[in-house]
């Protein structure tokens, strides 16, 4: 489906990008902890509001 070519390019990538990432989320790291102070609160409140609706969804189908 890939040649090797495609797969090193990609596997290059995904490293490198993942690279770019973490130096940039340490560069930040102070300001995310001053700006989203309690963020979680509201992935958590995301999360729980989808199992909700799969909930939902289950149970009514």
């Amino acid at each position: 489906m890939f040649t090797s070519g495609q797969i090193a390019f990609g596997i290059a990538f995904a490293i490198a990008f993942i690279l770019v990432m973490i130096y940039t989320y340490r560069k930040d790291f102070k300001l995310h902890q001053k700006y989203y102070k309690g963020s979680v609160w509201v992935l958590i409140a995301f999360i729980a509001f989808i199992g909700f609706i799969a909930a939902v969804k289950f149970i009514f189908m």
